[in-house]
């Protein structure tokens, strides 16, 4: 026998087989499969799935065609089923020890084989074979199969939670941007892998008050969301127009520190813009976000540490001005730091020419040239880290944009 034609046609089989939420049908297809593209290696004859219930295992599937015995119940206490749980995998024949006409007649079944499946251990897939089947042969290949499916399902409930995660921090991240006063504001955030560790947030305070916020946790991926996701949540609890930005991080800070995530690192910028243009921001060692003003570039700084090593750092808060026509752009680490193919960083010096380039009056134009020159420039889609970009833009009198 060709085991690695075998093992390829395993292969090709498994990654043919499309994603479902439904266990028993995904499996379906798996059975199918089996029987179809093993019949003649394997002597494999008909198919079935038992998924238990209780103290039961009961019929759910047969292929290639259903019979009258959907809902035949085996019990779990049955000598093979016992074998089965606990070695997963059986082949047995009549007069085998254990062996039950009684429980296999009805069936029409006489020499057969059946794995255990399932993350739970839930499910036996079982097939009727020939008598002349290859004992060695079929042990082998069908054991294989059992660590493909479970491999393969395995990989399904991942796929699925990470799915769930990313559809959470998804809705996390803000639908549109607000409408506030003569400012335009925009962001987007891409993640290095299904979920990421950035996120942004715009948090209305009052007709007087728009919040802004950028996060990025320490790593990316499922831990790093979470973090972020924490630190998003505990801003939106504890923003309030009368306390303090200082205050605010300074709560957060010891919540993040007090994490039992192995991180624990998230550098955050807080803002809050005012409609005469005051700008108030508390800068926890999250990379300088940019103020393009009057044909000057400055950078806002005053803070302190990133949030969660020292739950006891105290901050400072930052104040600037935002003029008609000023630009503000916040940005991560993933958008400076990302590297083209001869190791060199995108760096802040390219964002400073993309203020630059032209007068910005529309903040989403400014954001998706931003992305626009890191993808060109790094040739890297997904990126190799999470990327986010927030601008706000103070309209200039009279423009309408």
């Amino acid at each position: 026998m060709n085991y690695r034609n075998l093992f390829r046609k395993l292969e090709e089989n498994l990654a043919q087989i499309e994603r479902t939420d439904d266990v028993v049908a995904l499996l379906s297809l798996i059975l199918e499969r089996v029987v179809e593209d093993f019949h003649d290696d394997l002597g494999i004859e008909r198919g079935r799935l038992y998924v238990r219930e209780d103290d039961h295992f009961v019929l759910e599937v047969e292929y290639p065609s259903a019979s009258d015995k959907l809902g035949y119940e085996i019990p779990a206490s049955y000598p093979p089923i016992q074998e089965l749980l606990h070695h997963g995998f059986v082949l047995h024949a009549p007069g085998d020890p254990g062996f039950d006409t009684r429980i296999e007649d009805p069936l029409g079944v006489r020499t057969f084989a059946a794995i255990l499946v399932g993350l739970t251990r839930q499910q036996i897939i079982a097939f009727s074979l020939r008598d002349s089947s290859d004992r060695e042969h079929v042990i082998s290949m069908l054991n294989t199969i059992r660590h493909g499916v479970n491999l393969k399902l395995r990989k399904r409930h991942l796929e699925t939670r990470l799915a769930e995660a990313r559809e959470i921090q998804m809705s996390l991240l803000p639908t549109s941007a607000p409408q506030f006063h003569d400012y335009d504001l925009w962001g987007e955030s891409v993640p290095a892998e299904e979920v990421g560790g950035d996120l942004f947030d715009y948090i209305p305070i009052s007709e007087r008050s728009m919040g802004i916020a950028i996060a990025d946790s320490a790593g990316h991926g499922l831990p790093a969301a979470l973090q972020a996701r924490d630190a998003i949540i505990g801003l939106r609890m504890g923003v309030e127009e009368r306390l303090r930005i200082t205050a605010t991080i300074e709560k957060l800070n010891r919540v993040v520190g007090r994490s039992a995530l192995a991180t624990k690192f998230i550098s955050l910028v807080y803002g809050e813009i005012e409609p005469n243009g005051n700008f108030v921001y508390c800068n926890a060692g999250h990379p300088l976000p940019m103020l393009y003003r009057d044909g000057e570039i400055s950078e806002l700084g005053m803070g302190g540490l990133i949030l969660g090593p020292n739950p006891d750092a105290q901050y400072e808060r930052g104040y600037t001005q935002m003029s008609p026509g000023a630009v503000l752009l916040l940005y991560t680490d993933g958008i400076v730091e990302a590297a083209n193919q001869n190791d060199e960083m995108f760096e802040t010096d390219r964002l400073r020419d993309i203020l630059r380039s032209r007068e910005w009056t529309s903040a989403k134009e400014l954001v998706g040239e931003v992305f626009r020159a890191v993808r060109e420039f790094s040739d890297t889609d997904p990126p190799l880290d999470d990327q986010t970009v927030v601008a706000v833009i103070r309209k200039k009198a009279g423009t309408g944009s």
